[in-house]
């Protein structure tokens, strides 16, 4: 669609006079350019003129200005250029800060003394070179971890998932020991990567049905006790630590990871386990971020996620937030969020769902249209 025209049909849409329609094109354009336009889930044909206009007409006329404002002062957008910039700083302001502080520790000097020790600078070379990446999801970004780390971090110690055969496991061995001219050279660092966490739970948790531990963080360990069993041997040293790094995570994610790692030591505890394990996030999104935390601020956009609802988003998937009702997003995150590759199901439900409506349990449910739909992982 032509850009006039789609801002001449969000005019008419919302009944806007001249003087309110100059303001807010200024306002749309610029934002559209900027950031939503670059959104990768659009169906083909669609950029965020075109999407707008369909989200807003599946509300009342009379409801069309509380769903604007929202997206006007509430909605938070992470583009290419920012999850670029967290991607870049993981290695300078989180790795090499562990590796200089773990070296410091082993020579009981003060942190700021490694890099200009000799000996600890060369200790923190060959501990860099110990040190396994593996991504937990695609958001992981590890070709971008690699390309703005030419040099100081190998495509041998970058991988892009955690579970590896056989074949893969050697080939990191064989050529960590090459590269550091010792044949028993085993990892010592661990980096486990993901883009976000809204609750946590896919990270780690206790699913109460199955009566046992799930979740990303239990799959590596089963990950690497496979790894044991096809190797003939551990491809990490016996006091290797686990370091978990998220670009980004909601303030309440952050906490309840934080938490859990306690019931992380004793679930996950045995020969192979970590001794260490390091949480740390490229970003934390404000406490006072998702709706409804500031009190009377978004009581009317609050009001159309109820309104505007179909229950049949709820899946067995959903479920483990422990929220049955998903106007709010999973686990009730309440998020204003959008990703540029992906919406989180974490962000309220009428950013992202999309169905079509019709009789649930013999009451009618309305059709709902996305602002910026996700790509669901399970369908």
């Amino acid at each position: 669609m032509n850009q006039d025209l789609g801002l001449k049909i969000l005019a008419e849409i919302m009944h806007w006079s001249d003087e309110r329609a100059r303001e807010e094109y200024r306002w749309l354009r610029l934002m559209a350019r900027l950031k939503y336009d670059g959104y990768r889930d659009f169906q083909a044909g669609m950029r965020f003129f075109e999407s707008l206009a369909t989200w807003l007409q599946q509300f009342d006329r009379a409801e069309r200005e509380t769903a604007y404002a929202f997206v006007r002062s509430r909605l938070v957008y992470v583009g290419p250029i920012e999850m670029q910039k967290l991607v870049e700083q993981f290695y300078p302001k989180t790795m090499r800060e562990r590796l200089v502080s773990t070296v410091a520790a082993q020579r009981g000097i003060p942190a700021f003394r490694v890099l200009g020790d000799e000996a600890a600078r060369s200790n923190v070379d060959r501990l860099r070179r110990q040190t396994l990446v593996m991504g937990l999801s695609d958001g992981a970004r590890i070709d971008g971890v690699r390309h703005s780390n030419v040099g100081l971090l190998t495509n041998e110690q970058l991988v892009l998932a955690t579970q590896l055969d056989k074949e893969k496991w050697e080939d990191l061995l064989g050529n960590l020991r090459e590269d550091l001219k010792d044949e028993q050279a085993l990892f010592r660092l661990v980096y486990l990567v993901d883009d976000f966490a809204g609750t946590g739970t896919s990270f780690f948790r206790y699913n109460e049905e199955k009566e046992k531990w799930s979740g990303k963080l239990w799959r590596f360990k089963e990950s690497i006790e496979g790894a044991r069993q096809v190797l003939g041997s551990n491809p990490f040293d016996p006091n290797w630590e686990l370091c978990v790094h998220h670009y980004i995570a909601s303030s309440a994610a952050a906490q309840a990871i934080g938490e859990r790692q306690e019931l992380a030591k004793e679930a996950l505890a045995g020969d192979s386990w970590a001794k260490a394990v390091h949480i740390s996030f490229g970003t934390v999104l404000p406490a006072d971020l998702p709706l409804g935390v500031v009190e009377g601020r978004d009581d009317a956009f609050i009001n159309l996620t109820q309104t505007y609802y179909d229950p049949i988003i709820r899946t067995k998937h959903t479920d483990v937030g422990g929220v049955e009702h998903l106007g709010l997003g999973y686990g009730g995150c309440a998020l204003p969020l959008v990703l540029d590759h992906n919406t989180p199901n974490n962000a309220v439900a009428l950013l992202w769902a999309e169905t079509a409506g019709g009789d649930r349990d013999g009451v009618a449910a309305p059709a709902m249209r996305p602002l910026f739909r996700r790509r669901q992982r399970h369908v």
